[in-house]
């Protein structure tokens, strides 16, 4: 027998032993008896609640990416296109530092005040329950032996609730950027950006998201609290009120109003505004905090306002300079997308038309007329979009909020509203908003100027930021 033949044999005799084996050491196990009803409908229920954890999971993660894609590359390309040629990487800087210090801040204090402690016990600002992650991390469960992250609701880890809530705390500072944009010093900036996500937007946070003061339903609420799905208090109105009162603090660039200032590159703009656009489906779908039905009526409502929007503003160029600008289109859709946020869990795909429209129409008056009026620099129209965007949509969402939406799933809070009586609440939080974002901001700045100083000098502006602040110089690809 060849030595080949001879391993092939042996090769034939294990495979053969192997098998073998397998069948006795099956025949020796006992037979296992079939699941009964109860054991299959107990296993089925848990299939289901892990699939469902698992789905909503996956699209909270998913939403806090797509709001983190807001920032940068979708602001910070907005912003950089409305901008001159010297002053682009001025504001992208702006947009992406932020991203890494208000990250830090939320780690280390800001997601505890925000959602520390219930609103009953803590009704204007969280507690120390959260502070440098603790009870947020995962930790190591002797019972089990193996480590846990803890829960924020049946379907979410907490973990997931304050990466996704996170984000909005990031973009909310960097939409104020847009009223002092090429003046306001990098260094004060950043001071200026911490203080006030811990002075105004917490607080705001915790009385409208976190059961406090300002929250619908809860105890001792004003006016019975207020509807707020994704920011339009604690987002845009906070943001644009205190960009207009940066603005008229710090003080027109130098040349406003003698000399031209058009955008250098509005390629930039059309691209990030349609980064917002698509980024925004996270921020408002998001905030549902789930992947069910009132998740896609949020979806499709902040679509059909961001394109009623559109249409709107351009079509008010069209009718009063004779020709529709792309700034227009993409100004018009940011308004509609900004009117929404507040509404979009609560109204029907057709009310966030009427709603989109009335802020293309209402923000463009707000951008020209108003602001020419009264004359204010605020170099990238931030009050005019998010404040007077913001203030409009948190009214019309006591016009338009409907049960046949938010009561899809949950008809225990969202159960009052009912014939407009949510509307003094609507009224009463976005005066509340006004008035603190006011007070605080020009309280922060006149402290931050007698400190720091609040504007670069005279040539440094003259100059550049990219070069002034930052040292480097931006090349123009589009």
């Amino acid at each position: 027998m060849s030595l080949t033949t001879h391993r092939a044999v042996v090769l034939l005799l294990f495979v053969t032993c192997a098998l073998c084996s397998d069948t006795l050491w099956a025949q020796d196990e006992s037979p296992q008896e079939p699941p009964t009803l109860e054991q299959q409908v107990a296993n089925n229920t848990k299939a289901v609640a892990n699939a469902h954890l698992a789905g909503d999971n996956a699209w909270m993660l998913m939403s806090s990416a797509l709001v983190l894609l807001m920032t940068a590359p979708g602001l910070a390309m907005f912003y950089s296109g409305l901008v001159r040629k010297k002053n682009v990487l001025g504001v992208m800087m702006q947009c992406f530092f932020l991203m890494g210090l208000m990250t830090v801040v939320w780690a280390l204090w800001g997601y505890s005040l925000s959602f520390g402690g219930e609103g009953k016990d803590n009704p204007f600002i969280g507690n120390s329950e959260y502070l440098l992650m603790r009870n947020v991390e995962p930790v190591w469960d002797e019972a089990t032996g193996q480590g846990v992250i803890p829960s924020y609701s049946d379907n979410l880890p907490l973990m997931t609730h304050m990466l996704f809530q996170g984000m909005f705390f990031i973009i909310t500072p960097a939409l104020i950027c847009g009223a002092f944009a090429e003046r306001m010093k990098f260094s004060t900036m950043v001071v200026f950006s911490v203080l006030w996500g811990t002075l105004v937007y917490c607080p705001l946070c915790h009385m409208v998201w976190d059961g406090g003061w300002l929250a619908l339903g809860a105890d001792g609420a004003l006016a019975g609290g207020a509807l707020d799905f994704a920011g339009g208090t604690v987002v845009h109105i906070s943001s644009g009120v205190s960009a207009l009162v940066c603005a008229l603090v710090i003080g027109k660039r130098l040349g406003f109003g003698n000399e031209p200032m058009p955008p250098h590159n509005l390629s930039y703009t059309t691209l990030g505004a349609a980064l917002l656009w698509v980024g925004w489906f996270g921020f408002n779908a998001g905030s549902q905090l789930a992947s069910d039905g009132i998740a896609a009526s949020a979806f499709c409502a902040t679509h059909f306002s961001a394109a009623a929007g559109t249409l709107a503003w351009a079509g008010m160029e069209w009718i009063t300079r004779g020709k529709p600008s792309v700034l227009g289109a993409c100004s018009g859709a940011v308004a509609g997308l900004v009117c929404i946020t507040p509404a979009s869990g609560f109204v029907t795909p057709m009310s966030a038309l009427i709603m989109g429209a009335a802020a293309g129409i209402v923000c463009y008056y707000a951008c020209t007329k108003f602001k020419n009026t009264f004359g204010y620099d605020d170099s990238l129209d931030a009050f005019g979009v998010h404040g007077v965007g913001g203030t409009l949509g948190a009214i019309l969402t006591g016009v338009f909020a409907t049960r046949a939406v938010s009561d899809m799933n949950n008809g225990e809070t969202l159960g009052m509203i009912e014939g407009g009586n949510i509307l003094l609440g609507q009224i009463a939080a976005s005066a509340v908003t006004i008035v603190m974002a006011i007070v605080i901001t020009f309280i922060l700045l006149k402290i931050l100027d007698a400190t720091m100083g609040l504007r670069v000098a005279q040539q440094e502006e003259i100059e550049g930021l990219d070069l002034s602040q930052h040292g480097e110089e931006g090349y123009i690809f589009i």
